[in-house]
C-alpha cells in the first residue's frame, strides 16, 4: 500500500469496493435473510451515496462485471443529474452509457426508457443517446412487435420522425402509432401480427412471447401452439418450456455455466442421476469455455462451497446462491492445474451433481480440511470460499481459522485466500465477510470469477486508492476500447 495515501484515500477506496460489491450482487430482491424492500432502501442510499461522493467512480462501474439491475440504475442516475457533471464527465459518461446499453437486454432498456419518460429527463444528450440506440437496433420492425410498448414510448419521447410512404421506418411508424391504416405491411413481423388477429397460421410467426397471447385468444392447445412455435424460440424460451414439451434437442453445451446450473438443479434428483453424463459433460464443458486462457492456471486450488439450508435462496431468488457455488466448483475444477482441484460442500456430499441446500453452516469446520496439505504434502496455491458468510455451526470458527492460518502458519502468503459471496447484505450495505484480513468480493455468475478474484486483491488492505483507480481507468479503456472496436 502507498505510504503516502491519507485516511481519507482509504475511505474511499472502501467505500468504492462496498459499492461494487453491491452492484454486482443486489437485485432489490427478496433474500434469505433479508426482504425485497430492506434490499431496495440499502440500494437507493448506496447509489445516491457513490453518485453524489464519487461520481467518476460511479460511472466507470459500467465497465465492470456489474449486474443488469445496476446498471439500469447506474445509467437513469447519471442521466437524472447530467447537470451536477462537468463537460469532460459528460462526455466520457456518454460513451459509458452507450456501450452499456448495447449489451444490455432490449427489454430492459425499453423499460429504462420508459423511466426515462416518467422521470421527464428529455436533454439533448439523453435523446441522443435514446436515438444512436434505436438506430442501431438490427429490426426495429421486430422490437416493435415484441416490446411495442416500450419502442412507441421511446419513439415519443425523442420525436421520432416516421415519414409516410413504404420506407421501413414509416411503416413502423404506422403500425405504432396510425394501426389499421395500411392494408398490409412490407415488413414480415409486422404483417404476421396483422394477421395473426384472423388467422390462426400466422401466429406461429411471430415472436413465442407476443404468439402466446393469440394462441389463447385463438384457443390453440398449448402442446400443438409449443410444438408450431419450437423453431423461433430463443434458448431461455425452450428451456421455459421444456417440461411441458418434454423436448430432448437443447443444447445444454452452449448455455452460459451459471444460468446451466440453475437448470440443473431445477430437476429433480433421478432425472439428475438417469441424466448424469450429459449434465456433467454440459457443466464442464461451459466451465472450460469460461475459464478461457485461465484454464489449467491457477496451480493447486482447494474449495468450500456452501450448500447449507441458507443457499436455497429466495422466492424470486430461487436456488441462486447454490447454483452459483455448483457453478464455481466446475469453473474452479477447469482453472486449477489437472488433479489439483479438490472441492468440499459444507454438507459433506461428494456427489456435486446431487446438491441440495441443507443444514447449518460448518464453514470453519470445512476450512480446517481444505488447508490440509494435497497430495505430495503440498498446501494449496488458492483457497476459494463460495458462501453467503454466515459461518454457524459453530458461529465465527472460519474467520478465527483464517486468521490463525495467516498468521501462525501461512505469513508469507503462499496460500492465497479469496471469499466470493453471492448474496448482499441490505444491514451491512456489503456483502457479509468472514474476517478482515480476508480479501471479499460479491459475485452473481460463475464466469466472472477471475475477474472478482482481481478485485477482491484491493480488500486485503496491501493496496489503496491510486491502485484502484488505475485498476478502474484500464477497465474503462478496456470497455470502451473493445465496443469501439466492434462498431
Amino acid at each position: 500500500m502507498n505510504t503516502s495515501e491519507t485516511p481519507a484515500d482509504l475511505v474511499a477506496a472502501e467505500d468504492v469496493l462496498l459499492f461494487v460489491n453491491a452492484a454486482i450482487t443486489a437485485t432489490g430482491q427478496r433474500e434469505f435473510r433479508s426482504d425485497a424492500v430492506g434490499q431496495q432502501l440499502s440500494l437507493d442510499f448506496l447509489h445516491a451515496y457513490v453518485r453524489v461522493n464519487y461520481r467518476r467512480v460511479y460511472a466507470s462501474s459500467l465497465a465492470l462485471d456489474i449486474n443488469d439491475h445496476n446498471a439500469v440504475r447506474i445509467v437513469l442516475g447519471l442521466l437524472e443529474t447530467s447537470g451536477e457533471a462537468s463537460a469532460e464527465e459528460r462526455r466520457t459518461e456518454g460513451r459509458l452509457i452507450a456501450a452499456r446499453l448495447a449489451l444490455l437486454p432490449p427489454q430492459r432498456v425499453y423499460r429504462l426508457f420508459g423511466e426515462v419518460r416518467r422521470a421527464g429527463i428529455n436533454n439533448r444528450r439523453t435523446r441522443a443517446i435514446m436515438r444512436d440506440w434505436l438506430a442501431a437496433r438490427p429490426d426495429l420492425g421486430h422490437d416493435a412487435v415484441k416490446y411495442r410498448g416500450g419502442v412507441k414510448t421511446a419513439a415519443r419521447h425523442i420525436h421520432l420522425r416516421c415519414p409516410e410512404g413504404a420506407e421501413p421506418l414509416a411503416e413502423v411508424g404506422a403500425f405504432l402509432f396510425r394501426p389499421g391504416r395500411l392494408p398490409r405491411y412490407e415488413h414480415r413481423l409486422l404483417d404476421a401480427w396483422r394477421r395473426a388477429h384472423y388467422e390462426q397460421g400466422a401466429v406461429a410467426e411471430l415472436p413465442f412471447t407476443v404468439a402466446e397471447g393469440f394462441a389463447a385468444r385463438h384457443g390453440m392447445k398449448r402442446e400443438v401452439f409449443l410444438k408450431r412455435a419450437a423453431p423461433r424460440m430463443t434458448r431461455l424460451e425452450r428451456l421455459r418450456t421444456h417440461s411441458v414439451t418434454q423436448r430432448p434437442e437443447i443444447d445444454l453445451t452452449v448455455m452460459p455455466l451459471t444460468r446451466l446450473a440453475l437448470y440443473v438443479l431445477s430437476l429433480p434428483f433421478e432425472q439428475r442421476a438417469a441424466r448424469r453424463t450429459e449434465l456433467t459433460g454440459a457443466l464442464r464443458t461451459a466451465a472450460r469455455r469460461a475459464a478461457g486462457g485461465h484454464a489449467g492456471s491457477w496451480g493447486r486450488v482447494h474449495a468450500v462451497l456452501d450448500d447449507s439450508f441458507s443457499s436455497s435462496g429466495s422466492g424470486q431468488k430461487r436456488r441462486r446462491p447454490l447454483a452459483v457455488a455448483l457453478a464455481c466448483h466446475h469453473l474452479l475444477e477447469a482453472l486449477a492445474a489437472p488433479g489439483a482441484y479438490r472441492g468440499l460442500w459444507t454438507s459433506g456430499r461428494g456427489d456435486a451433481l446431487l446438491v441440495r441446500p441443507w443444514g447449518p453452516t460448518p464453514l470453519g469446520m470445512r476450512v480446517l480440511d481444505a488447508l490440509e496439505p494435497g497430495p505430495g504434502g503440498a498446501a494449496p496455491d488458492r483457497l476459494v470460499i463460495v458462501s453467503d458468510g454466515w459461518d454457524n455451526a459453530p458461529a465465527g470458527l472460519a474467520g478465527e481459522v483464517l486468521r490463525v492460518w495467516r498468521k501462525r502458519l501461512d505469513p508469507g502468503r503462499r496460500t492465497a485466500v479469496v471469499h466470493v459471496n453471492p448474496v448482499y447484505d441490505a444491514d451491512g450495505f456489503d456483502v457479509r465477510r468472514l474476517a478482515a484480513g480476508v480479501p471479499t468480493a460479491g459475485i452473481r455468475d460463475a464466469e466472472d470469477l477471475p475477474a472478482l478474484v482481481e478485485i477482491a486483491r484491493f480488500a486485503e488492505g496491501r493496496t489503496g486508492a491510486a491502485e484502484l483507480h488505475a485498476y478502474l481507468d484500464r477497465r474503462v479503456a478496456l470497455f470502451l476500447g473493445e465496443k469501439e472496436t466492434v462498431s
